[in-house]
Parts: C-alpha cells; sequence; structure tokens
C-alpha cells in the first residue's frame, strides 16, 4: 500500500512519518502538561535501544500493563514501529489477579509505568516468569529504564515471536474469563483506513500525512480495544490528544470547555453520567456528534442526551476481532434515519461487509430474521462469525439482539437476557440491570438480575421482581433479584456479567 506521493501506508511508516513532521508541536495534553511528539519519538528510541541490549529483537512480543499515560502511547507506538507485538495486561485488577497474568502470558518482557513496578507483585511475578523488565519513568529525558535484577529475558519458558501480529487483546470479560485474541498489523491499518473513511468529510479524499487542527478527548482505558484503537487512529491522522487516566464528567467537561472539540466519543455509561450530572448545554455547545460504542445504547439514553444537548448520538458497533469499528451512523444517515431507526447500531462501515446467518444451519437468513453475526473485510472469502446475535433489515440497518452464549436454559426454555433486562427498566425506579444465568440443579439455569435505582427511588427486590412477572412469561421471571448501589463494571465501563454473578454465587444473595 502506499500514499500519494509514495509514502508507505503500513501502520508502521505511517507511525513514524507522523511523529517526524513537526517533533517540537504538542502532540498530547495529561494533566495540564502538553507532550511532544519529540517525546513521543523518545519513548520509541529508548525502548527499542533497550530491547537490542537485552536480544529481544523484532517479532517479540511485549507484556504491558496498559494505563493511560503519554509514555504508554509511546511504548504502544514503539511496539507497532519496531513490529513488536502489544500482550495487553490490565493494570486495573488485584495484586493477586495480575501476578496471575504475568505468569500466564509468559512474555520475555514486561513493561509498565513506574506506579505498578512499585507493587510487589508486579516485581515478583516478572521475577518469576525470568522477565526483562522495563519502567516508563514519566520523564521525558530519560523516559525508558530498566528495572534492576530483571536486566535480561531469563530461560523462560516464554512465548515465542509472533510475526505479523500487532497485539495480542485481552476481551474485556463482560460475560466470562477475558481471553487474549491476536491481531494482525493488517487488521488493524485496515480498520483505521476504513474509520478515517467513515467520518472523513465528503469530498475530502486527502490521506497525506499532516498534523491536524483541533484536539481528540481519550478517556477510554488502553486496556480496552476502544482506547487502544483511537489512540492509534489519532496518532496516524496527526491529530493532538487530550488524554485522561479514565473518565470522570468533571475533567472530562472541563476538556471539552477548553478545546471545544466538534466530535467526541463516549460509551453509554458514560453518556448516563454526563446526563445524571445535569451539565449545562452551553458547556458542551461546540460538539456537533457523538459516536457510541462498546456496549448496547438505550434509545431512552440517547433520546434524552439528544433532547437536552441538541447533539446527534451515533451508535455503533465493534468487534475486537476487528480491531474496532464494523457498523455505525453517520450524520447523513443520522438525519434521514434517525427518528424511524432508533435502537440500530447503522450500516457497515466501508470496507466491512456484515451478513446474519442461521444458528443451526449456518446459512444466510432473510431480512429481519434474527441470527448470528457474521463479518469479512476487504474483499475477503472468508466469513468470520462472532457470537452476536442480530439482523438486517430491508434498508441495511444492523440491529444486536444479545449474544448466542448469553442465552439461558431453564428446563428446556430459552431466555435472552436481554429480553428480562429490558422489562425491568420499564420499571420506573430501575435505573439500570444486568440478567445473567446461574447454575441450577434441578432446572440447569435461573435467570437472576442486578439492579441499579434512581438516586431518589426507595421499592424493594420483591416490588421490582412482582413487576416483572407481570411483562414477563412465568419462565422469564428472575428467581432472585439483588438491589446494589451500583453495578460492577468493566475499566470500559460496561456491566461486567462475572461480577455480577459474584453477586449471587458468594452467598450473601
Amino acid at each position: 500500500m502506499s500514499e500519494p506521493g509514495g509514502t508507505s501506508r503500513r501502520l508502521p511508516g505511517r507511525v513514524l512519518t507522523i511523529l517526524a513532521l513537526e517533533p517540537d508541536a504538542p502532540a498530547i495534553e495529561f494533566e495540564g502538561r502538553w507532550h511532544s511528539w519529540r517525546e513521543l519519538s523518545m519513548v520509541i528510541d529508548r525502548l527499542d535501544e533497550s530491547l537490542k541490549n537485552a536480544g529481544v529483537g523484532r517479532q517479540a512480543p511485549i507484556g504491558m500493563l496498559l494505563r493511560n499515560t503519554p509514555s504508554m502511547v509511546g511504548a504502544m507506538l514503539a511496539a507497532v514501529a519496531t513490529e513488536r507485538s502489544i500482550v495487553t495486561l490490565n493494570p486495573h485488577q488485584g495484586d493477586a489477579k495480575i501476578a496471575r497474568d504475568i505468569l500466564e502470558v509468559r512474555a520475555p518482557v514486561i513493561l509498565a509505568t513506574a506506579r505498578d513496578w512499585e507493587r510487589d507483585a508486579v516485581r515478583s511475578a516478572a521475577r518469576e516468569s525470568t522477565a526483562l523488565g522495563i519502567v516508563l519513568t514519566g520523564d521525558p529525558i530519560d523516559p525508558v529504564r530498566v528495572v534492576p535484577g530483571l536486566e535480561r529475558p531469563g530461560p523462560g519458558p516464554h512465548r515465542g515471536p509472533a510475526p505479523g501480529v500487532a497485539v495480542e487483546m485481552l476481551t474485556s470479560g463482560t460475560t466470562g474469563p477475558p481471553k487474549r485474541i491476536p491481531l494482525a498489523t493488517s487488521v488493524f491499518e485496515r480498520t483505521i483506513l476504513a474509520a478515517g473513511d467513515h467520518y472523513r468529510k465528503k469530498g475530502d479524499g486527502d490521506r497525506s500525512p499532516r498534523l491536524k487542527q483541533g484536539v481528540a478527548i481519550v478517556s477510554s482505558p488502553f486496556v480496552h480495544m476502544s482506547g487502544l484503537f483511537r489512540t492509534l487512529l489519532n496518532v496516524c491522522e496527526g491529530r493532538k490528544m487530550a488524554l485522561l487516566p479514565r473518565f470522570a464528567v468533571e475533567p472530562w467537561v472541563a476538556l471539552v470547555r477548553r478545546h471545544r472539540p466538534r466530535a467526541v466519543s463516549l460509551v453509554p455509561a458514560a453518556l448516563r453520567m454526563v446526563l445524571d450530572a445535569d451539565v449545562e448545554p452551553a458547556d458542551l455547545s461546540s460538539i456537533e456528534v457523538v459516536t457510541s460504542g462498546t456496549a448496547k445504547l438505550e434509545p431512552e439514553i440517547q433520546i434524552a442526551f439528544e433532547r437536552r444537548f441538541a447533539i446527534p448520538v451515533l451508535p455503533s458497533y465493534g468487534a475486537t476481532e476487528f480491531a474496532g469499528g464494523v457498523a455505525g451512523w453517520t450524520l447523513t444517515l443520522h438525519r434521514e434515519w434517525g427518528e424511524k431507526k432508533r435502537g440500530s447500531v447503522g450500516r457497515p462501515q466501508p470496507g466491512r461487509e456484515i451478513r446474519v446467518v442461521a444458528q443451526d444451519s449456518g446459512e444466510p437468513v432473510a431480512a429481519d430474521e434474527t441470527g448470528l453475526i457474521e463479518i469479512r473485510s476487504g474483499g475477503e472469502a472468508t466469513w468470520q462469525r462472532t457470537t452476536d446475535l442480530g439482523r438486517i433489515d430491508a434498508d441495511g440497518f444492523l440491529w444486536i439482539a444479545g449474544r448466542s452464549d448469553d442465552a439461558i436454559l431453564r428446563g428446556g426454555f430459552k431466555i435472552m437476557p436481554d429480553d428480562v433486562r429490558r422489562a425491568l427498566l420499564l420499571h420506573p425506579a430501575v435505573r439500570e440491570a444486568s440478567v445473567v444465568g446461574l447454575s441450577d440443579p434441578r432446572l440447569g439455569q435461573v435467570p437472576v438480575a442486578a439492579v441499579e435505582l434512581h438516586d431518589s427511588a426507595a421499592v424493594g427486590g420483591d416490588e421490582i421482581l412482582a413487576f416483572a412477572r407481570e411483562h414477563l412469561t412465568s419462565y422469564q421471571a428472575p428467581a432472585a433479584i439483588r438491589i446494589v448501589p451500583a453495578l460492577p463494571r468493566t475499566p470500559s465501563l460496561k456491566v461486567s456479567q462475572e461480577g455480577v454473578r459474584a453477586l449471587f454465587e458468594d452467598g450473601s444473595s
């Protein structure tokens, strides 16, 4: 692939080209300070030098405890630019869990911020795995150091090289134990180009590398695909970023007021948080569009946000296996179809094909019939099946209907958790709900629900259960309801089904 004028459009070349355009220009704002493109380049150079000195060559996997910091952006870019692979590790976990993860990935290199190297569990696990230890100091002059006592990879056993793999992405773990999915550099290249085409203004076909005006706000965690992908996309597009360690309403609004972005991205939970915080519409007056993904966006939340702030919200659908977005809305689609297709995640993005097949036969189904979603990119011959259920209507819009592996089989009856959840949301006191299946010795599985109430609500689980029974068939009704102050969530603010299940399995329900 080549850019107009012959510049390489491969991801490593694109990253290095952007960083070299104006090295001293601002690149990332973090905690009130701007970091330049040169500082990112310095992380790349120093990290590459440290790895080479320790005998770690190209295509080697690097276990990264991904925190939202500028130096971690540099480390991610270093892996991409030097064709090594990122093995994602989630630092937002307890010490015992992160230690187990470090040992399980068997990476020859463990990289983390100084904050995480202060954890005894991280040091002990890296030492036991005989990994090279790399610390990101946060110092712009001396950004990368080797951890004393972990100067070289030991005898292992370590995982071998991963040719062509950019990231082994840890899934969010919303429905079960997280797993790692290998994503090729070519997948990121296709997705970044598709995203650029999807959001590029009509008639603007110029993809030549240049630094752009405006600032993108990044608040999604790097350990989740949305944060990692959007960061890479912004770098490849030459766009400055304002980076938050995590999403919180007040600092996010402060960044919006200061940088006046025209487009922002908010996951559904963040949309709700902005609404609940009673943010003044004037504070968001620069925003022309909000994109929302990673989890299902309830139409009621979309309507409430659009009415309060007069900003169109564009839902989207993505899959980790495709390194990000697969389907979405544009402003043009929103203007024409927004009211009629409320609840849809839009149409396939450029370069994507989506179809729905029957769960039993695997054959494509007719319009508006529900089945398993399959995706392919760039004219590839092979369709990749997801575990997501959905339908495509006669106008080509995709509707998500849950996950096939979420289905609860209660005494032979199939229950989709989302059907039960929607019934619970009809109760005026219920702010949010999550439904999971628990093992049952007689029926196989039974549904249970954790419920988060509106602040002023004062109702009990029995009342909500009675209400649910009026709106569901008998076998769909939850066997138990637990009211919680807040639903357990992953770092990307998705509701964690494993966390909900633990509420009932710990014996305290």
